[in-house]
């Protein structure tokens, strides 16, 4: 049975942004990823659901939130804005924030400029290029594989995308299909991935907000693996380990509810 409350829409200055709420009680959870929209979030909303109130959205350009200009790059702060524009809109914050990926990063530039709407905030590796030494060749890296899309090469650029990740997959997979999904792919390389990769987390802004940096169990030394490292030793704090890879969340929803579950309970305890 679904407990999707609430499917609507929320006009921004640039455009609009799709939102889902489950839920009829309980304190807010905020499942956001970048590039990944709220459909990857929905098996683990419902199991959240029986007890939180849970917000899922597709972020600016992606999906269901389209942009005024499509061609607009796609920053964590801008993306940071529409969450806070978002939970703002349904006065039930301050907010746990699960970010997965590019919606960690996004999690934590709200945190950064709005922690007041925010209670915690569960960084999910977040590509973090610039915490790393090797940051100058990872960008090199990361600008060819842009431009192995932008020339038509789409297996290409998976297959770029995925070594310089470190996860062993066939590029295939990956793939887009479907004039709406080709979009969204296009989206994440030409005008999401730079912004979202050289963002610089500012230790001392997120002193203000509890983050819980997460690590996949099947991530180990793959490039979020170290990311995710990266930022827990900047904030002096240990990673949490979640069930699976990269995108645990929708390879086991089950088990990821259970671990993200005994966090928001832990949280809870300790604001009563």
């Amino acid at each position: 049975m679904t407990m999707t409350q609430k499917e609507s829409v929320l006009d921004v200055p640039d455009g609009c942004l799709h939102y889902e709420v489950r839920g009829v009680s309980g304190p807010l959870v905020v499942l956001v990823g970048a590039p990944m929209g709220a459909d990857a979030f929905a098996p683990l909303a419902e199991l959240l659901a029986v007890d939180h109130t849970v917000l899922t959205t597709d972020p600016r350009g992606i999906h269901r939130s389209p942009l005024h200009d499509p061609e607009q790059d796609s920053t964590p702060d801008l993306r940071a804005d529409d969450l806070a524009r978002l939970i703002t809109h349904l006065d039930a914050g301050p907010a746990t924030i699960l970010g997965s990926s590019g919606g960690a990063v996004t999690a934590l530039a709200l945190a950064q400029t709005r922690p007041e709407l925010v209670r915690a905030v569960i960084a999910h590796e977040p590509p973090l290029e610039q915490l790393l030494d090797d940051r100058d060749e990872l960008r090199a890296h990361r600008e060819a594989m842009i431009a192995t899309y932008l020339t038509g090469d789409r297996v290409g650029a998976w297959a770029q995308f995925l070594a310089g990740a470190g996860i062993a997959m066939p590029a295939e997979v990956l793939v887009a299909h479907g004039e709406q999904a080709e979009a969204d792919e296009r989206r994440w390389f030409a005008h999401e991935m730079r912004g979202t990769c050289d963002w610089l987390p500012d230790p001392a802004a997120l002193t203000a907000a509890h983050v819980v940096p997460g690590i996949g169990a099947d991530s180990a030394g793959q490039m979020c693996d170290r990311t995710t490292r990266a930022l827990a030793a900047q904030l002096g704090v240990e990673p949490t380990v979640f069930p699976g890879g990269h995108a645990g969340f929708v390879e086991d929803p089950p088990a990821f509810a259970t671990r993200l579950r005994a966090l928001l309970d832990q949280r809870g305890r300790a604001a009563g």
